[in-house]
């Protein structure tokens, strides 16, 4: 399965790349999603977050609210890097747990969408990697508009991030979201054209999930030979139609 780390600057467009992604039929893992998955009440990311900063961050519910805790952790890097440590770990174990999920059930290809994809270093597990960049004014521009921040907490946000150069020279593909929303679909498009593996690939991966099975079949399973038989035809049966 071809694993594509999608990341970018704040504001720069990397949700609309990650939508037009999804309506090409490339499943994405989102990372934010996930992030406020671990940060619910009961999830131990949660409690040490909430014994690290206190009751102020929590909203009227008990429950952590982004904007307040956003206040403390994008003026104090310490505080910033306090909050990746109790929460990091648990994002990146349930990445994994998705990117098997969706290996196993035969995937060609998925999307990684982590907004700090080098500075976690879950680039690692990407074959390819692709940055959405705008100018830095575009971006303190719609972080105004779309979140209500000033400037000066605009600008907090943007720096707290890898400066764009160097996140552009790590990547493999740089997207420039300098145009039209219709201009940055009509990229990822051809990024999908040009990465989608083969059929030739889209059935071996799906061969390698099944393989795993069946090796634990034949291993614990007293039918074991028998369903190694069944999926060997399967496979065989299936590369031929393809």
């Amino acid at each position: 399965m071809l694993v594509v780390g999608l990341t970018g600057g704040i504001a720069a467009g990397k949700s609309t790349a990650s939508s037009e992604f999804r309506a090409l039929g490339v499943p994405v893992i989102d990372a934010d999603e996930i992030a406020r998955q671990v940060l619910e009440p009961g999830e131990t990311s949660y409690t040490r977050v909430v014994e690290h900063f206190g009751p102020s961050i929590l909203d009227d519910t008990g429950r952590i609210d982004r904007g307040r805790l956003g206040n403390v952790i994008f003026t104090d890097p310490e505080q910033r890097k306090h909050l990746n440590k109790c929460t990091h770990p648990y994002i990146r174990r349930r990445i994994l747990w998705h990117l098997a999920q969706l290996y196993m059930c035969g995937h060609s290809m998925c999307v990684l969408d982590v907004p700090l994809l080098f500075e976690s270093g879950l680039h690692r597990v990407c074959a390819k990697t692709v940055v959405i960049e705008c100018p830095r004014e575009v971006q303190l521009e719609r972080l105004a508009q779309r979140n209500g921040f000033t400037r000066v907490e605009a600008e907090a946000r943007v720096d707290a991030q890898m400066r764009s150069d160097v996140r552009a020279a790590r990547a493999t593909r740089v997207v420039n979201n300098t145009e039209s929303v219709d201009e940055l679909r009509s990229e990822i498009r051809a990024i999908v054209s040009l990465w989608r593996p083969s059929w030739v690939r889209a059935a071996m991966g799906v061969a390698a999930p099944v393989g795993v099975v069946v090796g634990l079949a034949c291993v614990w399973m007293p039918w074991g030979r028998a369903v190694l038989g069944m999926a060997t035809a399967w496979i065989v049966g299936s590369l031929v139609l393809w």
